[in-house]
């Protein structure tokens, strides 16, 4: 099951087929869904949980705790709205298509997938491109 929260920012409306999307994701990466919560906030809620659990001060897009299983994909998500519409703005993207890169994102680092060296951010960043590309399916 996928759920959404919002946490010091007001709520969205989540696209009705985006559940549909992710999940088609974690199939076709041969995992399991398990329970994944998309919590999104502002800035400042994402930072205090990047000080408080990853002893980093900085801002960020998104935070993903890994609570998987096997091949149970499951874990919490906290994705900061406001750093998506700026970086949105930055790399001269749409909001919704910049909001389901990080969507993606998450998921597949959930999935094993990492972004620390240059060669894994490509790959993510393939991989990211791949799934957004599917959701004209949807």
């Amino acid at each position: 099951m996928i759920n959404y929260f919002f946490e010091n920012i007001d709520s969205q409306d989540i696209h009705p087929d985006t559940s549909k999307w992710l999940e088609n994701l974690i199939i076709s990466e041969n995992k399991k869904l398990g329970e994944i919560n998309y919590i999104f906030c502002d800035d400042d809620y994402l930072l205090k949980v990047n000080q408080d659990y990853l002893n980093h001060d900085y801002y960020t897009d998104i935070i993903t705790f890994d609570y998987v299983k096997g091949k149970t994909i499951s874990g919490d998500i906290f994705v900061s709205l406001p750093r998506i519409l700026d970086n949105a703005s930055t790399l001269s993207q749409n909001f919704e298509s910049e909001l389901n890169r990080v969507l993606a994102h998450g998921i597949l680092h959930l999935c094993g997938y990492k972004d620390k060296t240059e060669e894994e951010q490509i790959q993510m960043r393939a991989k990211e491109d791949f799934y957004i590309n599917q959701i004209k399916n949807f």
